[in-house]
């Protein structure tokens, strides 16, 4: 024996509907703008740190330069000193290449440096002019800062 099943008339069909889709990429759109949000501060926080990972690298190298050459660089042959001799005076009878290039800060500008420092003027101290590139203004970073 056979049994049929009466015909449906409710056909439902397989797939979303147009609605759905909509309501679907709506919820994506919120998630993903609020991630982004979110995230905006991410991208100056690890400038920062470049910074700071910079600055030490620096420090490492100044102090290898002074047991070479007995002093720190002068303001005048800066940061440069540690890639090329100086032939400013004081000019070190010891000198040894500590660097082989000077990174760019992460604003694409170079580092500063001055010897004494601002701030504790028995001490070298290296700069960064920050995102606005200027001098003395209050995005600067300082090495001698606490």
């Amino acid at each position: 024996m056979k049994l049929n099943t009466p015909p449906s008339n409710f056909r439902r069909s397989a797939g979303f509907t147009l609605l759905e889709m909509v309501i679907v990429l709506g919820i994506i759109a919120i998630i993903m703008g609020g991630a982004i949000f979110t995230m905006r501060g991410i991208g100056d926080a690890a400038k920062l740190r470049q910074v700071e990972a910079d600055f030490k690298s620096f420090e490492s190298a100044l102090v290898m330069y002074q047991l070479n050459a007995g002093s720190f660089p002068t303001t005048q042959q800066g940061l440069k000193a540690l890639v090329d001799k100086p032939s400013s005076t004081p000019v070190p009878r010891r000198w040894v290449q500590v660097m082989s290039k000077l990174p760019p800060d992460p604003w694409g500008a170079d580092y500063g440096y001055r010897f004494p420092g601002k701030k504790k003027s028995n001490s070298f101290e290296m700069f960064c002019k920050g995102p606005d590139g200027q001098e003395g203004t209050p995005d600067d970073l300082s090495s001698q800062d606490d």
